[in-house]
């Protein structure tokens, strides 16, 4: 669990929904916004074609290594937008099962949104975050 961020659940607003309503990051803070993490490949193939889970999968890597990249994991998150090219609601909980996988007991606010289209052939789901470190900048 970071240290760096501390989860609010707010017993005012239903407790039946898979995140907080809130995250709080404490300066100073190192803070870190990630780019859409998309499903390709390392040659930037899109990945499992019509599985919106297969390509959750490779978002859901694509963003770990993303934020190790940064210095960062998926525990320093305070925030993520799912996006998923769909008007189906199953294809969106399709999607964030395999999120929540990956993300654990570290349930962020988060937001899931089906779009009309993203930016890469065959692409489903896109994933971005803002994450934030204890500290100064390295």
């Amino acid at each position: 669990m970071s240290k760096s961020v501390r989860l609010i659940r707010n017993h005012q607003l239903t407790q039946q929904v898979e995140y907080a309503y809130a995250a709080v990051a404490d300066a100073p803070v190192r803070s870190i916004w990630v780019a859409g993490a998309c499903p390709l490949d390392l040659n930037g193939d899109t990945v499992a074609i019509g599985d919106y889970a297969g390509q959750a999968h490779q978002v859901m890597r694509n963003l770990v290594t993303a934020l190790e990249g940064a210095g960062a994991a998926l525990t320093d998150v305070v925030k993520t937008t799912v996006y998923v090219a769909s008007s189906r609601q199953s294809d969106l909980v399709a999607a964030w099962q395999v999120y929540r996988e990956y993300m654990g007991e570290h349930d962020v606010p988060s937001t899931l949104l089906g779009v009309t289209v993203l930016g890469y052939s065959d692409q489903l789901v896109e994933v971005e975050a803002v994450a934030v470190l204890a500290g100064e900048p390295g």
